[in-house]
């Protein structure tokens, strides 16, 4: 049923690298709770944060990459609300992050990136306008001027785009479908994931896409750190045990179907990793690890 708002709860991950030492010693700590990391195969650690959006939980892994997961509910009128708000929290988001984690962990500490998953449990559309508002909730910044000074100005500019892609379509090529027919409308992007449950009891579970999304973004941040440290004309240094071998197994954990899979799940896995640039990413690191003789 449509509603007259826009109904969100959105999920970030807030990706930074503390180090393999600084992860281990806030395990301790923090009491933090140890648990299966990255996809169901590697332990990583995880303890809620107060005083932030409506939930926030901190995970670390052994090779020294912290996600903070931050989850808000809203409901907003439209889709340039959203993505103003989303935007100008970003700064915000990264800000706090890296306050949070240099306080914890005593050194100077980067948040370097983030990255949206919208669960939208209400849509004031149907048909064709839905899968529109959906992909611009994906992926909004052809919303949002690049000056976020005049904040009036920005919402009637971006509402006029909204309506007039509301009226032509929006259809961004790099943006890749995992929608079921009469279960759900679903699609990922480079920006962000959007998932929004037709028929709840047979659309996938909000923790699935979760789940994915945290694994994902730890081994992106991994062989990110790696690619900049390469980048930066040194070898890469990396925590034992997560060299060439350990991206090779978590590259095929992310690109191999599971003999379990549903064909859901398959989909989700399939449009969230190719659109993420994790594979080229991947190969980079792996690269470099190699000839690195790590």
């Amino acid at each position: 049923m449509a509603s007259s708002q826009i109904g969100v709860r959105s999920h970030k991950f807030i990706a930074m690298h503390i180090g393999a030492a600084a992860a281990k010693r806030l395990s301790t700590e923090l009491g933090m709770e140890q648990m299966t990391g990255y996809l169901g195969k590697t332990p990583c650690w995880a303890v809620g944060m107060e005083d932030a959006g409506d939930e926030c939980t901190l995970h670390v892994w052994p090779w020294g990459t912290a996600i903070i997961h931050l989850v808000e509910d809203l409901e907003v009128p439209d889709v340039t609300t959203l993505a103003i708000w989303r935007y100008r929290s970003y700064t915000e988001n990264l800000e706090w992050a890296s306050a949070q984690l240099s306080s914890l962990t005593g050194e100077s500490v980067q948040a370097s990136y983030v990255l949206s998953l919208y669960w939208v449990y209400s849509a004031p559309w149907v048909g064709t306008m839905l899968d529109t508002g959906l992909r611009l909730i994906c992926a909004p910044r052809i919303l949002v001027d690049h000056d976020l000074e005049d904040l009036a100005a920005a919402q009637v500019n971006g509402e006029r785009v909204e309506q007039e892609l509301f009226s032509t379509g929006y259809h961004p090529q790099e943006m890749k479908s995992f929608s079921t027919p009469g279960v759900s409308g679903a699609w990922s992007s480079w920006s962000g994931v959007v998932y929004h449950p037709h028929d709840p009891l047979r659309a996938l579970p909000e923790q699935d896409l979760v789940a994915l999304e945290i694994g994902l973004q730890a081994v992106w941040a991994l062989t990110a750190h790696i690619n900049e440290q390469v980048e930066n004309g040194s070898d890469p240094q990396i925590f034992d045990n997560y060299g060439y071998g350990f991206l090779r197994a978590a590259r095929s954990v992310l690109l191999t179907p599971r003999p379990q899979e549903t064909g859901q799940h398959q989909a989700m896995r399939d449009a969230i990793v190719s659109t993420s640039g994790l594979p080229e990413q991947l190969s980079v690191a792996m690269e470099a690890l190699k000839e690195a003789g790590r």
